[in-house]
């Protein structure tokens, strides 16, 4: 009687589908860090990308019909996708909706939970399919957008703007020293780590905040407050730095309470969501003195409408959500993303992971 040998089982490979705008290259730098996936994308159907982490890309590319239908059919045939189709949340609901095998979802933002939860998903949906965020891949470039606010607070850079403009040259008067000021960190993450990093080496005395019977610490951070407790400790911090994702429970965190127990002329920058700030009672405090000087990289609402007077106060910086790019974003989540398909193929933990109850 002769034996017979079976062969061994060939898993298929992993199908992820490309759904954002994503170099060649970078698509290669993919397949070769995970080789056991298979990469799928189809450039024609992707938007061209204006400038580095352009994800939505050029507005004035249209599929046809014909492509659209294509582009539907490509990302519900995935396994895993990169990035939201047109980052769109309704394109993600009909999407997975259509695809009951799609198992995970890599959003390109640092804070992707808010379009997690635009979608509008079934909690079922929600239980089946990971989402995972860009966190951590930002922290450098925001953190130096932390300091230079700060820098641009204590060293009064609107008065000398505006005495540049005015061509005056007043009596000399000191600007504040940044070695001898006090920061005040509402949120320690992978960005307000690195703000506490850089701001410790300069000198500063630095605050963290941490929920509530929490006793986690954070290298850089002299000591640790409360965040139910930021209207207490607001008097003592030359600046107060926000980095926290938008939640139910961060919405309007830092509103009036905090500016009117502040330092006065206190600096406040933004480099997490903008509704952890109520801009309302911000608006106040900047008109009133309270804040001396805000420099804000995102809003409530985005763009920022033309209305808000946040555009016409001398002491605002406007920066339109854009703090956190730089040519190498593109390639340090294509990194990312390729170490979190090991993780995901061998049954691992997936990092930064979505909170489909808080969506942060």
């Amino acid at each position: 009687m002769t034996a017979t040998t079976s062969s061994p089982t060939v898993s298929p490979a992993l199908r992820v589908v490309v759904a954002s705008p994503l170099t060649e290259e970078l698509c290669r730098l993919i397949e070769r860090a995970e080789p056991r996936i298979d990469l799928v994308r189809d450039q024609s159907l992707l938007p061209p990308m204006r400038h580095p982490a352009d994800y939505r890309g050029d507005p004035a590319f249209v599929r046809t019909p014909a492509q659209q239908a294509e582009f539907e059919a490509l990302v519900d045939s995935a396994d895993v996708l990169y990035g939201i189709p047109d980052v769109d949340p309704a394109a993600l609901g009909r999407t997975v909706a259509a695809n009951p095998k799609l198992r995970w979802v890599q959003l390109m933002a640092a804070g992707g939970g808010a379009q997690v939860k635009s979608a509008g998903l079934a909690d079922d949906d929600l239980t089946r399919v990971a989402f995972t965020t860009s966190a951590g891949v930002h922290g450098g470039p925001l953190a130096e957008f932390a300091l230079f606010g700060i820098l641009a607070g204590a060293k009064r850079l609107p008065q000398l703007q505006q005495q540049q403009r005015q061509h005056e040259w007043p009596a000399r008067r000191p600007l504040g020293q940044v070695r001898d000021q006090t920061v005040l960190l509402v949120g320690l993450g992978g960005i307000g780590k690195e703000i506490a990093r850089l701001s410790q080496a300069l000198g500063m005395h630095v605050i963290g905040t941490r929920r509530p019977g929490s006793s986690s610490t954070v290298e850089h951070v002299d000591e640790y407050v409360s965040i139910d407790d930021l209207a207490e400790h607001a008097g003592r911090a030359d600046a107060i730095v926000v980095s926290l994702p938008g939640t139910a429970a961060t919405d309007g965190l830092v509103g009036a309470a905090v500016f009117a127990a502040a330092t006065p002329g206190v600096t406040v920058v933004n480099v997490g969501r903008g509704t952890v700030i109520d801009e309302a009672a911000l608006t106040v405090a900047l008109q009133n003195g309270q804040v001396g000087f805000a420099a804000l990289d995102v809003f409530a609402s985005e763009p920022l409408p033309t209305s808000s007077p946040l555009w016409d106060l001398p002491n605002v910086l406007v920066s339109p959500h854009t703090a956190a790019l730089d040519a190498g974003e593109e390639r340090r989540i294509a990194e990312l993303f390729a170490e979190n398909a090991t993780r995901f193929l061998d049954g691992r933990p997936l990092l930064n992971t979505v909170d489909t109850v808080e969506f942060y």
